[in-house]
């Protein structure tokens, strides 16, 4: 894919095209107008209507001569452009620019504004595309150096004047000469994002919602003899009880066959003559295309592939896959797969089970997306094993097209769902995904185990960016973004459960109680190691009755110093050695009637081989009616924990084996029982967390604006510096060149100057002033002060000397040693800045003490960028060598605050230049009043095309 750096004018930019998700959950293509599209333009013309095309000319022009269709597909890309949105190859709608000179007249660069103009097919009209068309149209004009579009558009229509209204895009209006004159500034504004972003949340959550929630469904490769994929697919959607409609289909049926299972049966989408809103695929690979030609021409909104042998088995089926993609888009459908296991919508309106799995979940309010089928029987089946069920559930296999992004952006406003569990393999837009997850996970729960973490290579069938950054530094910056991320799916159900049944904890401080001291005791340490505050274990000796856990538990709910209530139990033995009978159901009922009289806390149950009582919670909900208005993983109003929240979610429903019976609650809590102390600790450590972070985001800190930036310079800088580059990949600026860069952002580093032999060395310190620092900056010495190749404090022309003798007497000639010398600086704490473009997770912004014991240990913080002031505070304190900065064993503190505005610094001229993929600030010396940046260096290379701020489009793999 080219760039727009190395583009040539006038060749066709490939890098415009895009795929779009439109208002109503369909797709399109958005390319540019070529040559070839003269007949393509016509025919899409002679389906506009006559008021369209009034609109659109000021006049009645019923259609277009030879010299408008060669004007309207002849462009050169940079001064007059054009773009069409596509769909089954055909054209439903145009919009193009026409650079202009202040007079109004045709021109070329430097002048930066131009006319633009759009038609939409009147049967498309109300679907959002001349919004994404005006997204991608202003990008392109923004690259080609237009600054400012005008349109002049009539009164009455009202439609396209809502379009660049609703932009966000800072305007201006007039009225002249019987039209609306409009300005636009496409400078991307906070508000034209904030749209922009809104609009993307719409259009790909309602393109999952037609894929859960669909009128029809017909299963293609439906066998006719039972067995086989198809047609086990076809017997779960009647087993579940599906609402809509059903067929099946066979090319193989036999004339006389008209139904399979009781269900219409066809040789084709085409025969079954009524509308079909999903196909689920499963026929061999080979004959997939077909199949999706046929649905594509009979308007099938989306498709699950269960089909393998697509990228999953190397290069071939990788080019199968990209073919299956591109074709279903053209015709605006989806795809969730191939290779997948099936989707499951337990909603009442809908019992939806499009998928293998015998056995659908009971409904619930966990959200559960997997990118592996194996994972997703194994997840299935523990959920209802502990009694937890679920709203909906998506396997998408090779996640070719659907993946978690659009899946989160379903859940993230579906009233159904109130905890969302991921178990993913690749993540194909991170960005998108930090993005999505934070906003998801200011208003619920977002768990999150990801696999192949340490292979260094997406698992097969996944083309994604690979990171280059640790694991631990993955899920630090996911936690950032208020993730909560564990390691296997195990811990993924034990969170969940917990979220999903119990309010969130107001803080760490927990009681344990029990009938067990060593388990009590076991818990205890459980707690310390997670970072909890437990208080000693109270053990109310085997003896124990239910009546007595239920006094016990009372109390501590009630204990305004305890925030979470850890239930530990084993089996009563009777005096004869034999267990007693009941002992699991009478405690189950037990603990719930004492979190009836105090629900506000989280209660967890750690027992040994009480299964009977595992069983019991999970069979029946509390009494605890919960707070209207609130998630059951969401604080309530008046706890600490609580956060704001776009809208207030519903009330929950009780899970469990079945609908409550007669007399039985409305909702409530349901306690989660763990068999293990080590686990249940770890959810309630990870909830802890959370709701920590749940109640930060109320104040989620600022970005400041700081004075002397010079961000017109630094881009002019950097547009001079990959001119000159020879190196596709990028270039490293000389030092001097850095040091510049980062002085126009007040960033300043101090002048180092090269001593290729004694007297250099001698003349640079009479320069710079004594006492000077004399360091080696070979490559396999730069940065090693425990090499010996560094020489401090030194205060005059004999010191220096016999410095430079020893330096090379010891460690070589001064050609490979590349001396250099540099004015001491006040003495502080050596420290490490960093923030490189990582492929994988974007911008990240990086901190550490400067020294090998640092890098050996990993003790290194890392933020997302842009980096709030509240980011970096909590960056540089959240190492575990901080306390020297803090003033350790009688040191003097460090100025924290000159090193806090130094990152803040850094972030954003990463933000602000997307070519900076690397600066290194090495050491930054702080001292008790300023700081010192001794070393620098700064890496360039041509800027994506497209960004994560850029206009929406779906990823291509």
């Amino acid at each position: 894919m080219r760039t727009p750096s190395d583009q040539p004018e006038h060749v066709y930019p490939d890098h415009w095209e895009a795929d779009v998700v439109l208002r109503d959950g369909g797709t399109a293509r958005i390319r540019p107008i070529t040559t070839d599209d003269a007949e393509r333009l016509v025919s899409f013309y002679e389906q506009v209507s006559d008021e369209s095309k009034y609109y659109r000319f000021f006049a009645p022009y019923p259609r277009l001569s030879a010299k408008d269709v060669h004007r309207f597909t002849h462009h050169d890309y940079v001064d007059r452009v054009g773009l069409a949105a596509t769909v089954g190859g055909e054209f439903i709608a145009t919009v193009r620019y026409d650079r202009i000179n202040a007079q109004g007249m045709p021109a070329s660069a430097p002048a930066d504004e131009a006319e633009v103009a759009f038609l939409v097919q009147d049967a498309h009209q109300g679907r959002g595309v001349a919004s994404a068309l005006l997204e991608h149209i202003a990008a392109v004009a923004r690259e080609r150096g237009i600054r400012r579009f005008a349109a002049e558009v009539l009164p009455a229509n009202n439609k396209m004047i809502k379009v660049f209204t609703d932009a966000g895009y800072t305007q201006k209006r007039s009225f002249e000469d019987g039209a609306v004159r409009l300005h636009l500034d496409l400078e991307p504004t906070d508000r034209s994002l904030a749209v922009q972003r809104a609009r993307e949340q719409r259009a790909e959550a309602r393109s999952v919602q037609r894929l859960l929630a669909p009128g029809s469904v017909a299963v293609i490769g439906a066998g006719r003899t039972p067995g086989g994929v198809g047609r086990t697919v076809l017997r779960n959607l009647l087993d579940a009880g599906y609402t809509g409609r059903t067929y099946a289909v066979n090319r193989a049926l036999p004339e006389a066959t008209t139904s399979l299972d009781g269900v219409p049966a066809f040789r084709s989408v085409a025969d079954i003559g009524e509308p079909v809103d999903l196909a689920v695929v499963a026929v061999p690979a080979e004959r997939v295309p077909e199949v999706v030609a046929d649905c594509g021409e009979h308007d099938v909104q989306g498709l699950v592939v269960l089909s393998a042998g697509y990228a999953e088995q190397g290069a071939e089926g990788r080019a199968r896959q990209r073919e299956l993609v591109r074709q279903a888009r053209s015709y605006g459908m989806r795809i969730i797969g191939p290779n997948a296991f099936g989707i499951i919508n337990t909603a009442p309106g809908v019992r939806l089970n499009a998928s293998l799995a015998p056995h659908p979940p009971v409904p619930g309010r966990t959200g559960l997306f997997t990118q592996s089928g194996a994972i997703g029987i194994a997840l299935l089946s523990g959920l209802h094993r502990r009694g937890a069920g679920l709203s909906s559930f998506v396997s998408a296999g090779n996640r070719a097209d659907v993946s978690g992004n659009d899946i989160l952006q379903y859940w993230y406003d579906d009233p159904d769902t109130d905890v969302v569990l991921l178990y993913l393999e690749s993540i194909g837009n991170p960005r998108k995904f930090t993005r999505l997850a934070r906003r998801t996970a200011a208003v619920k729960p977002v768990v999150v185990v990801k696999g192949a973490r340490h292979s260094g290579s997406a698992p097969p069938g996944h083309a994604v960016p690979v990171t280059r950054i640790p694991h631990t530094t993955v899920s630090a910056l996911l936690r950032q973004a208020g993730v909560i991320r564990v390691d296997t799916v195990t811990e993924l159900v034990d969170a969940g459960l917990l979220l999903a049944g119990q309010p969130l904890p107001a803080g760490p401080r927990v009681a344990i109680l029990g009938n067990s001291e060593s388990l009590g005791l076991l818990t205890y340490d459980a707690c310390l190691t997670e970072g909890l505050r437990p208080r000693r274990p109270r053990d109310l000796t085997t003896a124990a009755t239910p009546h007595d856990f239920r006094t016990a538990l009372a109390e501590a709910l009630r204990d305004d110093a305890c925030d979470a209530v850890v239930v530990t139990a084993i089996p009563w033995v009777g005096e004869n050695g034999v267990t007693e009978p009941g002992d699991g159901e009478d405690l189950a009922e037990a603990l719930r009637a004492a979190t009836a009289e105090a629900p506000a806390k989280p209660v967890l149950v750690v027992h040994v081989e009480m299964g009977a009582l595992a069983d019991a919670l999970a069979a029946a909900t509390s009494t605890a009616p919960p707070t209207p208005g609130a998630a059951p993983g969401a604080p309530r109003p008046e706890s600490p924990s609580s956060a704001p929240a776009p809208a207030p979610a519903p009330a929950p429903a009780a899970e469990g084996a079945g609908a409550p019976g007669p007399g039985a609650p409305e909702g409530g809590y349901r306690i989660p029982a763990y068999p293990a102390a080590e686990r249940a600790v770890r959810a309630l450590a990870e909830a802890v967390r959370y709701g920590q972070w749940r109640r930060q985001i109320a104040d989620p800190g600022r970005v400041p604006e700081y004075e002397g930036i010079d961000e017109t310079g630094a881009a002019a800088q950097i547009e001079r510096a990959l001119a000159r580059g020879a190196d596709e990949r990028g270039v490293t600026l000389a030092p001097g060149d850095a040091r510049e860069l980062l002085g126009r952002y007040g960033i300043a580093v101090r002048p180092t100057l090269p001593a290729p032999t004694p007297d250099e060395a001698v003349r640079a310190a009479a320069g710079l002033g004594y006492p000077v620092a004399l360091k080696t900056t070979a490559p396999h010495l730069r940065h090693r002060p425990d090499l010996g190749g560094v020489r401090l404090d030194l205060a005059g022309e004999e010191q220096l000397r016999t410095a430079y003798a020893e330096l090379t007497e010891t460690l070589g000639k001064p050609e490979e040693l590349q001396p250099v010398v540099q004015a001491m600086v006040p003495r502080g704490v050596d420290t490490v800045v960093r923030a490189a473009i990582d492929p994988g997770v974007g911008a990240v912004l990086s901190f550490g003490l400067a020294g090998a014991p640092s890098e050996l240990l990993g003790d290194t913080a890392h933020r997302l960028v842009p980096a709030t002031d509240r980011d970096v505070a909590e960056q540089i304190r959240s190492i575990r060598t901080a306390p020297l900065l803090f003033g350790w064993r009688g040191s003097a503190p460090v100025d924290t605050a000159a090193l806090e505005e130094l990152l803040l610094r850094v972030s954003r001229l990463v933000d602000d230049h997307p070519e900076i993929v690397a600066v290194g600030l090495e050491p930054v010396v702080v001292a008790p009043r300023g700081l010192s940046v001794l070393g620098a260096t700064v890496r360039l290379a041509p800027a994506p095309a497209w960004t994560d701020l850029g206009p929406r489009r779906l990823p291509s793999y």
